[in-house]
Order: structure tokens, then C-alpha cells, then sequence
């Protein structure tokens, strides 16, 4: 019985040894015996955060190898991935490393890249892209937090006061009981106002109440909008001729910009000028009749022998008419 026993407890004790090898064994190398066929795909990043030999390499989701080893290269660090020899990974393709979850292991991801790319040989190096950290992500939170929290103190010290200062609260409350006199007669005010405009009472409640002074400042308004287009129409009308004085047209535009006109002009004043000198100096038939007496004198007397003559022809015949008048004039 004691023999019995004793095998017993040594079986069993086998058995642990057995179930202990086969743990630590899938702890360290991941259950593989012997190293898997397949090939070799180099996955260099700036941390492999936690990253580990035995770690699973997956594709849209499905398991397409492991991480054969983790080394550290120069100012990186490199995740060697054997992949399945069946499956074909396009040299586009992006490796990251995925969380798993929060307590969970990580693990390599890569995608699909594009259908017409070629595959990358063993050996080869796959394009890599970093990805936030869990750890990076909770301490930037954890900061963020104390800057809130000194925010939000800031805030409350600024509307509740610090014991010393007064808040915002306090210098409200104060500002109101200080001047609730003044408060209770600008209400008063403006209910008065508010009486009024209600009434119909001055111009404002009048303009509110009156729908004929309502359309009568419509009216207004609009007469106003049409004399300011009309207005607008004559601006540009002026315009309009200034730029064709501007550009010499017209009899305006030609006397201010044609050179010819203006010599022109001037050459006509001159001559009126010359011809007032003249009358001036009495030269001429019409200065002399302007400056000389005596031809003026002369003028007179010929026009009474005319009506002399004229007064004589009533009893007369046409000829001895003719003759009266030429012994009156001569």
C-alpha cells in the first residue's frame, strides 16, 4: 500500500514538472520547438513598447506569424517577424504595433497595402509607422488634469473669493446693495418709458402704435432711396462729361484741351480788341460817328432837311417831288 502511494506521488509530481517545462516553455518561446518555417521581415521603430518575442503578427485581422526576436539597432529598435510562407506581404504595406487591450499583449499589425505592389523577400525591411502610447497618452492625461484642476481653482477663487479678495459673487452682491436705489429707479424709468410707448405717448410710442406715421416713414425712406438714385445718376452724368472734357470732345472738351481752338479763341479776342482800340481812338466810320460831334451834327441836320423835304411833298407830283427833296438836301 505504502509502494502504491508512493507511485502515486511520484507521478504526480512528474506530471507538475511536465505542465511546469510546458509553461514556462510557451512563456519564453512561444510553443514552437523548432523555428517555423517561413520567412523573415525586419520591423525597425523608435520603441517597441512593451513588445515581445513570441508576440503574434496579424493582417486584417488574422494571425500571419509571430516576432522571432527583439533586438535594439543603433538609435532604434528592431522586431524580426517570421511570417507564414504563404502569405505575401506587399512592399507598401505599414507595420504598427497594436494594443490588445488595456491589460492585454501586444502585437504587430500590418495592412493590406496595394494589390498591385510586389511582395517583400525574406530579409527585407517593411515600412513602419509609430503609434500613440498608452503610457505617453496617461501621463499627457494626467497632466492635463492638474491643468484643469488649477483652472478650475483659479475659477472658483475668482467667483467665490480666497477669504482676502473678494469674488465675483461678493463684489455683485455689493455693487447691488450699494446702489439698489439707483436700480429701483432705472426700473421705474423704464417701466415709465415702457407705459409710454405702450400708450402711444411721444414719437417712438406713436411711430409703434400709428400705422399711418408707420407708412408715412416708409413713404420718406423711399423718397429719400429715390433722390439718393437720382442723385447717384447725376454723379455719374457728371461724370460722364467730365471724362469727355477729359478726352476733348465736344465744344468744351476742344476748347480746353484742342490747341487750335484756343489759338483761335484768343486771336478773335485780340481782333475785338483791336477794333475797340480803334473805335476809341475815333478811327474809322463808326469811331468818328462815336468820338466826333460834328459828324454826329452834320447827321441831324441832313435828317431835318429830310422832313422838311417830306413835309413839302404833299401837294407836289412825283417828279417835282423829287426835285424839292434833292434842293432840300442839297
Amino acid at each position: 500500500m505504502n509502494n502504491l502511494q508512493q507511485t502515486t506521488r511520484v507521478g504526480l509530481f512528474f506530471i507538475l514538472g511536465i505542465a511546469l517545462i510546458w509553461v514556462t516553455f510557451q512563456t519564453l518561446s512561444g510553443g514552437k520547438i523548432f523555428r517555423e518555417k517561413g520567412y523573415s521581415l525586419i520591423a525597425g521603430f523608435e520603441s517597441l513598447k512593451e513588445l515581445k518575442k513570441g508576440d503574434e503578427v496579424r493582417m486584417a485581422g488574422v494571425v500571419i506569424g509571430a516576432v522571432e526576436e527583439t533586438r535594439l539597432a543603433g538609435r532604434r529598435a528592431e522586431a524580426v517577424l517570421r511570417i507564414h510562407p504563404e502569405v505575401q506581404i506587399k512592399n507598401d504595406a505599414t507595420a504598427t504595433i497594436v494594443m490588445a487591450g488595456l491589460i492585454g499583449t501586444n502585437y504587430i499589425g500590418i495592412d493590406l497595402g496595394t494589390p498591385g505592389a510586389p511582395a517583400l523577400r525574406d530579409g527585407a525591411e517593411i515600412r513602419t509607422k509609430a503609434t500613440p502610447d498608452l503610457t505617453a497618452i496617461m501621463t499627457q492625461m494626467g497632466v492635463l488634469g492638474k491643468k484643469l484642476e488649477g483652472a478650475l481653482g483659479s475659477i472658483s477663487t475668482a467667483v467665490t473669493g480666497d477669504g482676502k479678495t473678494p469674488g465675483l459673487f461678493q463684489k455683485l452682491d455689493k455693487l447691488v446693495s450699494d446702489n439698489g436705489e439707483n436700480v429701483n429707479a432705472t426700473v421705474a424709468n423704464i417701466r415709465q418709458v415702457s407705459d409710454k410707448l405702450n400708450k402711444g405717448e411721444g414719437t417712438l410710442g406713436k411711430l409703434l402704435n400709428d400705422p399711418k406715421l408707420h407708412d408715412d416713414l416708409v413713404a420718406t425712406v423711399n423718397e429719400i432711396k429715390g433722390t439718393a438714385a437720382e442723385a447717384k445718376t447725376f454723379v455719374a452724368n457728371a461724370q460722364a462729361i467730365v471724362d469727355q472734357v477729359k478726352a476733348g470732345k465736344g465744344t468744351l472738351g476742344a476748347l480746353v484741351y484742342d490747341d487750335t481752338t484756343g489759338n483761335d479763341i484768343k486771336a478773335s479776342v485780340k481782333n475785338i480788341r483791336d477794333i475797340s482800340d480803334k473805335i476809341t481812338r475815333g478811327e474809322g466810320t463808326l469811331g468818328k460817328l462815336i468820338n466826333d460831334d460834328s459828324t454826329l451834327r452834320d447827321a441831324q441836320a441832313i435828317m431835318k432837311k429830310a422832313d422838311r423835304a417830306l413835309d413839302g411833298l404833299d401837294d407836289t407830283g412825283p417828279i417835282t417831288a423829287v426835285g424839292v427833296v434833292a434842293r432840300g438836301l442839297f
